[in-house]
């Protein structure tokens, strides 16, 4: 009975990633590509799941508490912008400039969070009105021109396999730890699955509620450095340009929620991460146009979440059979 538990663990676990790793494969071979050929392919591929896991772990946190956050490319945008001016102003080195995006990240998403609990109005709608201040500030700062350092050799030294390996580890454990061993962690997920309850018993739903937004922040922050550090270049982006950045993190959610069924539910979130990744990897080496990509990306979540609404009824279909 273990053992068959444990397969079945197994299966839950490894079968969309290890499934997506063939497909992609296979179509790279039908086309005479290998997908991991060069050490950039390398770096790319962990690029991505890095930073689609940060926004992924951003944008659920809110999420599953019922709030729905637009802001968080717009405090991404922001805080690779303070971090990069000053670096470049002062001669700062890589590892100060991810830590000023992340405290800038951090600062950012609590005033983000301030803002909802003062205003007392739904999230959907501060989010996006926080979303065009950022987006705003973001072009004041650079009067518009964005941000550059694609000469800077120091700034631009930081994608690695290794560099994005610690972060997928270190930012993996750090949320683990947050919101499964610690006080926060379980006020969070008492308010989550009754907050009414949660309340009477004394739990500080607006503290809680704004250290949700301050930890979002902070990861955006890390997304930011990440985008910022591979190109050398930041564009800015209004009139909620932004926002694209969280349509990134859908399918790799469901998807972690779905394998987050057999463990723990960010483990699932890399894994839907490595999913994504292999895809847009596939996308790049085969060269696929853009339009064909956001096509195809948005039919993959459709069908996935079809199958997850009815999950049920296929299961009694197949055990009729």
């Amino acid at each position: 009975m273990r053992g068959r538990k444990l397969i079945t663990k197994i299966l839950g676990i490894g079968t969309i990633p290890a499934v997506t790793l063939l497909i992609m494969l296979v179509l790279c071979e039908s086309k005479g590509v290998l997908l991991f050929e060069t050490q950039g392919n390398w770096i790319a591929f962990f690029r991505s799941v890095t930073s689609v896991m940060l926004t992924t772990f951003a944008l659920s946190i809110n999420l599953n508490s019922g709030r729905f956050d637009f802001s968080i490319g717009s405090i991404s945008l922001v805080s690779s912008i303070i971090a990069s001016q000053i670096c470049i102003d002062t001669g700062l080195t890589t590892p100060v400039m991810l830590i000023i995006s992340l405290v800038s990240g951090i600062v950012l998403g609590t005033i983000s969070g301030m803002v909802y609990v003062i205003v007392k109005i739904p999230p959907i709608i501060v989010s996006l009105g926080i979303t065009l201040f950022y987006e705003g500030l973001a072009f004041a700062i650079t009067d518009g021109y964005g941000v550059s350092f694609v000469a800077n050799t120091e700034l631009t030294s930081f994608p690695s396999v290794l560099n994005y390996s610690i972060l997928i580890i270190v930012g993996l454990i750090v949320i683990i730890l947050l919101f499964d061993y610690t006080k926060f962690g379980y006020n969070y997920k008492a308010l989550m699955s009754g907050q009414k309850v949660s309340v009477n018993t004394g739990i500080k739903e607006v503290g809680n509620a704004i250290g949700c937004y301050a930890i979002t922040g902070g990861l955006m922050g890390i997304v930011g450095f990440i985008s910022a550090t591979n190109t050398g270049n930041i564009q800015m982006s209004l009139n909620f340009g932004s926002i694209g950045v969280m349509f990134t993190a859908f399918l790799p959610m469901f998807i972690g929620g779905f394998i987050g069924r057999f463990c723990n539910e960010r483990i699932g979130y890399v894994l839907g991460a490595v999913t994504t990744a292999l895809i847009s990897l596939m996308y790049a080496r085969l060269d696929v146009d853009s339009s064909i990509q956001q096509i195809t990306t948005a039919l993959i979540l459709v069908g996935f979440l079809i199958y997850l609404n009815n999950e049920g009824k296929l299961k009694k279909l197949f055990q009729r059979n």
